[in-house]
């Protein structure tokens, strides 16, 4: 038996993904200082890439379909790894703004490749395997934010340490994409198939609404984490960083115990265990007077969301009423979305009076996604045909 296995070769990619861009969050303090911008400036200028992902995604949904997600893996890599050393080299924040879009319009291919990926390698093999490649996915960005952390100590212009880490990881990326399985799904039998261009079914909406309030939680400690720990609790240097890097090891240590504590216990139960926790470490985050405080409010939140994305694309996918890749898409569009309100929320608010209070945004919607965790309850229905190559489209 070869020890890269579908489910290993997934999760490979999944770690090799994120690592340039981890790289560059902890560099955001310093392009900020660099173009003098205040806290709502910058938030303006970091919702390029959610507004590029969110254009790209109802076309990557049918494209995805269409050519597999083996094949959207290996090309959107290969833009994703440009795009990823653009932002670093944006002179002022409407080429930042630019730069970003293109970098969030090229993950979107990759991501959505990756999770329809997973999903297939799940229901071909009978193992659970997606938590745990979304832990590995949180490594990658917990290295790649570690590595940018590290890099800005040693006084490496961001310029050359994003792209550098970028190129690094193309290659051996490329290799493990090209040795992943051409997966589809197979057609059943049953109810004529909704087209992917019509409205979400009821099913869909309730776990995009869940979702909604995880990938805020997310996109703000993205974004907002390093700057938190500076202005709010006066880190400085490579300590900014820690943030996110805590955060992010959390995230991964939670997504590595999912698919047990989804097996052991189910969907719904896992996800109000994690949203509960979700809630109280985003209190302790707003109240923290410290950085050690703060740190470990950040790591509990990690673990209070680590599963919220991972469970929802697995009841996404396996709804049943279209193809995978349409459903995924439609999921990826609202999570996305949540990335795009909650970065510059927080920064509006931070603006008129402290980002304590601007971080404190997310709670509210955490507590609006424990109260949907029910709707994680599969609720498959078959279509008469469901082949990935046949979506027409999305929404």
């Amino acid at each position: 038996m070869s020890f890269l296995t579908p489910q290993r070769l997934v999760m490979l990619v999944f770690f090799l993904q994120p690592i340039a861009f981890g790289s560059w969050l902890p560099r955001i303090p310093e392009v900020q200082a660099s173009m003098g911008l205040g806290p709502a400036s910058l938030a303006l200028a970091l919702l390029g890439m959610p507004v590029g992902t969110l254009i790209t995604l109802p076309f990557a949904g049918p494209l995805v379909g269409r050519i597999g997600a083996r094949t959207a893996i290996l090309t959107g890599f290969i833009f994703y790894s440009i795009a990823a050393g653009l932002p670093v080299l944006a002179p002022d924040p409407i080429l930042l703004f630019i730069a970003l879009m293109l970098a969030g319009s090229s993950i979107s291919f990759v991501e959505l490749g990756l999770n329809v990926q997973a999903d297939l390698v799940e229901k071909s093999t009978g193992t659970m395997i997606m938590n745990t490649s979304h832990g590995f996915w949180s490594l990658g960005i917990m290295a790649g934010s570690l590595i940018g952390s590290g890099f800005a100590g040693a006084g490496v212009a961001p310029a050359v340490a994003v792209p550098l880490l970028a190129a690094i990881a193309l290659p051996v990326a490329l290799v493990s994409a090209i040795a992943l399985p051409v997966l589809h799904d197979a057609p059943s039998q049953g109810e004529a198939p909704r087209s992917a261009w019509s409205l979400p079914s009821p099913a869909l909406i309730g776990v995009c609404l869940f979702v909604f309030g995880i990938t805020m939680t997310e996109g703000a400690m993205a974004d907002w984490s390093a700057i938190f720990l500076r202005d709010a609790l006066d880190a400085e240097g490579g300590l900014v960083g820690l943030g996110y890097s805590v955060f992010a090891l959390m995230v991964a240590a939670g997504r590595f115990g999912g698919d047990t504590l989804k097996r052991r216990f189910g969907s719904v139960n896992t996800a109000r265990l994690c949203g509960t926790l979700a809630v109280a470490g985003a209190v302790l985050l707003f109240v923290a007077p410290s950085v050690e405080l703060a740190l470990i409010g950040f790591g509990i939140i990690g673990v209070g969301v680590s599963v919220g994305f991972p469970l929802a694309v697995t009841a996404a996918a396996g709804i049943g009423d279209r193809a995978a890749s349409a459903n995924v898409a439609v999921l990826s569009f609202v999570a996305l979305t949540g990335f795009l309100i909650g970065p510059p929320l927080i920064g509006f608010v931070a603006e008129h009076s402290d980002i304590r209070l601007g971080v404190a945004c997310v709670i509210p919607m955490l507590v609006v996604s424990l109260f949907l965790t029910g709707r994680l309850t599969p609720r498959r229905t078959q279509p008469a045909q469901n082949l990935e190559s046949e979506v027409p489209g999305v929404l």
